[in-house]
């Protein structure tokens, strides 16, 4: 299927799920679950930050994005069956457009908590200029502090992927649901005598060092 307006780009050969939903809505948690599914590696925004060269391959899926020229997925995403949280999620036309046959996942949270949540961790620190560019000003319109603005933002985002992937092809999912939806969503048992994995709440963001291992440039950009 192809998306309305949104240039195709090249595939990445082994994407077979992606993940549209901002981040703050369990996509760790949901990255956690994919690989224990066998749809790992999964590629998260953690990804990143261990291998910081990644970012300027999404600087210049970025600026291609911008130039309405289309994106080669091969470099950032070969050998993933999966990509989650942002950048990502901010390339979910364009990825799920390129991948016509990856499965589409839209994680959902309350917006009143997801915004107290992405207000105590992600909008109170900036490790590079791509997570500006794209999350911060790209998304959000530099508005971080705008509750009602940013809250609106999310619905139309969660209602855009709604509205324009089909439904066979998506699942709209919170983690709180649990194995049942996302193993019935793609095809595998559940996990026998297994919890499903929650990861990454506020408070244990908060008390990591998240960003300790990078080069102070990376981290004041």
């Amino acid at each position: 299927m192809t998306v309305p307006n949104t240039v195709a780009g090249i595939p990445a050969p082994t994407i077979q799920v992606i993940g549209t939903g901002f981040g703050r809505t369990g996509t760790l948690s949901l990255r956690e679950a994919l690989v224990r599914l066998g749809f790992g590696p999964c590629d998260h925004m953690v990804e990143n930050f261990e291998h910081p060269q990644r970012f300027a391959l999404w600087e210049e899926a970025l600026r291609r994005k911008t130039a309405g020229e289309p994106i080669d997925w091969r470099p950032l995403l070969t050998g993933f069956q999966a990509i989650v949280d942002w950048p990502g999620a901010y390339f979910w036309r364009e990825l799920s457009t390129a991948h016509p046959d990856a499965k589409v996942i839209l994680t959902i949270r309350d917006p009143e908590r997801w915004y107290d949540s992405v207000q105590a961790t992600i909008f109170s620190e900036w490790t590079t200029p791509v997570n500006w560019d794209i999350v911060a000003t790209g998304t959000f319109g530099g508005r971080l502090t705008d509750r009602a603005h940013c809250q609106a933002v999310f619905a139309q985002h969660n209602l855009e992927v709604q509205e324009t992937i089909a439904p066979q092809r998506l699942l709209v999912f919170e983690c709180k649901q649990g194995w049942e939806p996302l193993c019935a969503f793609l095809g595998v048992p559940v996990p026998d005598d297994e919890p499903f994995p929650h990861v990454n709440d506020t408070v244990q963001y908060q008390d990591e060092e998240h960003w300790s291992h990078l080069p102070n440039k990376l981290k004041n950009g």
